[in-house]
């Protein structure tokens, strides 16, 4: 009878749960005091781990994270101007929850894509959808998308996208029609889901670098009003971890 229970197992996809049993026939000593109920909770116990751990998995590997960032590994040296509690109040995810948005400014190497990954890795954790993008690529993505016909299915996966993680927004110039697709993908995000940009400009330079006054007041009044924001300071983190590469 066990081999038909096994193979019923797996036909029902519970792998874990026939791995689980096989672990406590091969170890009777270990679970010969333990009652059917108790037993039981022990191999549905493992089913669900299993489970989740495949779900983060697949997470983590559709996000495409430039970086293998963890929120703990974030550094605050005082020169960074990186509140702790602020970012303690995004580790819960709550922003997300709510819709909200997060900017991220700074200089070159002061950490923007590594805190934009390590947020996104952090969602994850806690069952978000997220996708890493250069900003420069996904118009890129969206140009192709315009002549093979695709346009319309890449703007509902990124609608469904529960964390959107733009990385240096505003290094390149921005044509007409790729104006009107970041106002198309904030509209359809816009009360719905997380959007996170990354960019060396202050924020008050983003109107400009978009070219179109109206498009500008459009794209940026559904990214900005109710986003959180973080502007770190001070010198590379790349040069500060990294001194044996300075002259």
């Amino acid at each position: 009878m066990l081999p038909t229970l096994m193979n019923q197992l797996k036909q029902l996809r519970l792998s874990a749960m026939a791995h689980a049993l096989q672990t406590q026939l091969a170890q009777p000593q270990t679970y010969t005091e333990l009652g059917f109920e108790e037993r039981l909770h022990l191999l549905i116990e493992q089913e669900l781990t299993a489970r989740e751990q495949r779900k983060l998995q697949r997470l983590l590997n559709r996000a495409k994270f430039k970086l293998p960032a963890r929120f703990e590994d974030i550094e605050y040296p005082s020169s960074r101007g990186l509140s702790k509690s602020h970012m303690a109040s995004l580790q819960t995810g709550d922003w997300i929850a709510q819709h909200q948005n997060l900017l991220l400014t700074g200089p070159t190497g002061s950490g923007k894509s590594f805190i934009a990954c390590a947020l996104g890795d952090r969602a994850c954790h806690l069952g978000y959808s997220v996708r890493y993008f250069r900003t420069s690529r996904l118009l890129d993505a969206l140009t192709l998308a315009h002549g093979d016909g695709s346009f319309g299915k890449l703007l509902r996966q990124l609608k469904q996208i529960d964390v959107l993680l733009l990385d240096d927004w505003g290094l390149d110039q921005i044509t007409a029609p790729q104006r009107h697709d970041l106002l198309e993908i904030m509209d359809d995000r816009h009360g719905f889901n997380s959007t996170v940009v990354a960019s060396q400009l202050p924020i008050t330079q983003w109107h400009n670098t978009l070219g179109d006054a109206t498009l500008a007041d459009a794209i940026l009044d559904r990214l900005i009003h109710n986003a959180h924001r973080i502007a770190l300071k001070g010198d590379s983190m790349r040069k500060r971890l990294q001194p044996e590469l300075q002259t």
